[in-house]
């Protein structure tokens, strides 16, 4: 019974005091410390007292006084907690904070690469199963010859990025665009992706309708198609129709996409890091910002009410522009939610399985056509500042008469109106070959570097002009490669929203070779601008640009009078002064007053240890006790607080923040 008294007052006691040691090192030490690392330093101290105290006590104990006794305890206790925080020290310079996670992150990060890891291995079986091992060697083998042959491997690889999932189908998507760098056969299976995808269960799209409209289907729709019109990465589209009669179709978020999105989001962002930090291009390009762009974007897409929001914004920069037969479907907000999208049902067919439709309308109506979307973009990015930045075929519909339908709106790109004007001011330089301006404008819409040789960057430009918006020049997708080469050669971060446009203009010109084979891209937007240009000097237009800038300007006119008079006055009876505030900015201040507080704590511990030695060899002094002098006293006093003084310093100097 004694015994189990004994140890239920023991461990308590041992609990308090491991916690008491550990809230003074972290005190002493005046920076934050890991909790494990910090208990682990307490139970070091107290480990070390008892052998401490054992070796400072007389050989008889009967010869200490009671004061004594306090006072070698107090000496033993200090010492095994200097002793831990120089541990501590050690044990930063070694293993710094932050470099090892703690237990709890540990094992969340051990299960979180454990499921990385089988997303790997079933990525490389997916690739084994539909026959493309090959290409995972480093060294594929040489492509198909035949038609036939290469239409197989397009259909393998249209499975194989089915089955990946949603980051993959998204992969497909882009490629299907890029006839420039596919086959033709391989860009065609591709194109399957982007309404053939593999349907979801009727029963757990009921379910996910059922939760989201809060009553069953049956009451929400007069009629419901349970086969989907198409099967997308994220989700399938259904053919409905409201009590009112009026014929929708319903946009089903596929069920458990969003944890899937996670986890291939988290690989994704993992990646971006490691090749921002170990390739000498990475870095330029800013992988990390565009890989965080991109997951934004990806997890926007599965916010249904996002893309409701969109079609609403669309819509509204549509109608504010002149019709050029492109629109949107209207949203039923009060049907729609975070899963579920009702919209209205646009007709038309789409782009990549239009071409009967295409063929019947002439040549010259295609050309239109291709031009009213490319007008449309020029709007979007220019004037609205809301584009579209995934116009795949998949996305277009074309109807009988010509007119475009633009679907998938769950991703847009947003631009600001300094990003406009510097984008349309590239776009200018650019019709007019004028590569100074170019690189002017360039340089506002980018990241720039504390260094540029804008020289050479002009000079760059320059040729980029001359082979690929110059007339007769050969424009393609390879001119928006040779831009972000420009890019990365000379050290520009292509913000986001930037890097969006581009790629929407990459894109967009795969689906204008299917509307009309051979459209010259960069020609229609030259004589696009050139038209901008004209209708902005027109006078009456001019009149309104000129009344605005003046009304921007009439509150500064109207003060500049009375500064001037001010400045003069202090001029002439010499009261002007200039003020210049020092370390305006937080950080400047934090780091200043961190390098004054660390030497002033050098210096101090400094002075501390050179007294303790002068104390401690000058002798006894005078007897605080029968075997305790003054000056070891305070000589062993001074020497605690110069160590602990010291050890302050090198925490900090070796910390990785």
């Amino acid at each position: 019974m004694e015994t189990t008294i004994g140890v239920l007052l023991f461990v308590p006691t041992m609990v308090v005091t491991v916690l008491l040691f550990a809230a003074v090192i972290r005190r002493l030490l005046g920076v934050r410390v890991g909790p494990v690392r910090t208990l682990l330093a307490a139970v070091l101290a107290i480990v070390l007292a008892t052998p401490i105290l054992d070796a400072v006590a007389p050989a008889d104990p009967r010869s200490v006084s009671g004061g004594d006794v306090v006072l070698l305890g107090f000496f033993a206790i200090v010492v095994s907690a200097l002793l831990a925080m120089a541990a501590l020290v050690i044990l930063e310079v070694l293993v710094p904070t932050g470099s090892v996670p703690g237990p709890l992150e540990l094992w969340r990060g051990t299960r979180r690469r454990i499921a990385r890891s089988r997303r790997y291995a079933a990525i490389v079986r997916i690739a084994l199963r539909h026959g493309l091992g090959r290409f995972l060697r480093g060294r594929p083998a040489p492509g198909p010859s035949s038609a036939a042959a290469r239409r197989r491997l397009g259909r393998s690889l249209r499975d194989a990025l089915d089955e990946g999932g949603v980051t993959f189908v998204k992969l497909g998507q882009l490629l299907s665009a890029r006839r420039d760098l596919l086959p033709a056969e391989i860009a065609d299976e591709l194109t399957a992706l982007q309404d053939r995808a593999t349907p979801v269960p009727w029963a757990d799209v009921a379910a996910v309708l059922a939760a989201d409209l809060g009553r069953p289907v049956d009451e929400a729709f007069a009629s419901f198609d349970h086969e989907p019109l198409a099967a997308a990465s994220v989700a399938q589209v259904h053919a409905a129709r409201l009590p009112d009669g009026t014929s929708v179709v319903v946009k089903v978020r596929r069920p458990g996409i969003a944890a899937v999105v996670e986890r291939d989001v988290d690989i994704l962002l993992r990646l971006a890091g490691t090749l921002e930090e170990r390739t000498t291009w990475g870095r330029p390009l800013g992988l990390r910002a565009l890989a965080s762009g991109f997951a934004e974007a990806l997890r926007e897409e599965l916010d249904f009410t996002v893309e409701r929001d969109n079609l609403q914004a669309m819509a509204a920069a549509l109608a504010a522009s002149p019709d050029r037969g492109v629109r949107v479907p209207a949203a039923y907000a009060g049907l729609s939610s975070e899963r579920v999208l009702v919209m209205e049902r646009v007709a038309g067919t789409p782009l990549g399985s239009a071409a009967t439709v295409l063929d019947g309308l002439g040549d010259e109506r295609r050309a239109e056509i291709a031009g009213g979307l490319v007008d449309t973009m020029l709007d979007q990015v220019l004037v609205h500042g809301i584009f579209h930045v995934d116009l795949h075929p998949g996305n277009v519909l074309v109807a009988a008469d010509g007119h475009l339908g633009v679907l998938d709106l769950g991703s847009v790109g947003r631009l600001d109106a300094a990003t406009r004007a510097g984008i349309g001011q590239l776009l200018g330089a650019l019709g007019r070959g004028d590569s100074v301006a170019a690189s002017d404008a360039l340089l506002q819409i980018v990241d720039r570097p504390d260094e540029v040789h804008e020289r050479d960057l002009q000079r760059a430009i320059g040729a980029m002009i001359v082979r690929y918006a110059a007339p007769g020049g050969t424009a393609s997708a390879a001119a928006v490669a040779a831009l972000l080469r420009t890019f990365t050669s000379y050290g520009l971060g292509v913000p986001p929203a930037v890097a969006a446009v581009f790629r929407a203009f990459a894109t967009l010109e795969g689906t204008l070779g299917l509307l009309r084979p051979g459209f010259d891209l960069v020609a229609h937007a030259r004589a696009s601008g050139s038209r901008r240009i004209a209708e902005a000097l027109a006078p009456g237009r001019l009149r309104g640009s000129i009344e605005d800038e003046l009304v921007d300007l009439l509150p500064v006119l109207r003060r500049l009078p009375r500064r001037i008079d001010r400045i003069g006055d202090a001029l002439e009876h010499g009261r002007l002064r200039v003020n210049v505030r020092l370390f305006a900015d937080d950080q400047d201040r934090r780091l200043v007053t961190g390098l004054v507080h660390q030497a002033l704590l050098t210096v101090i511990g400094a002075a501390a240890g050179v007294i303790a030695v002068v104390l401690l060899g000058a002798g006894g002094g005078p007897r605080v006790s029968a075997t305790v002098d003054l000056f070891p006293l305070l000589g062993y006093g001074l020497l605690i607080v110069a160590v602990v003084l010291v050890l302050r310093v090198l925490v900090v100097v070796f910390r990785r923040e």
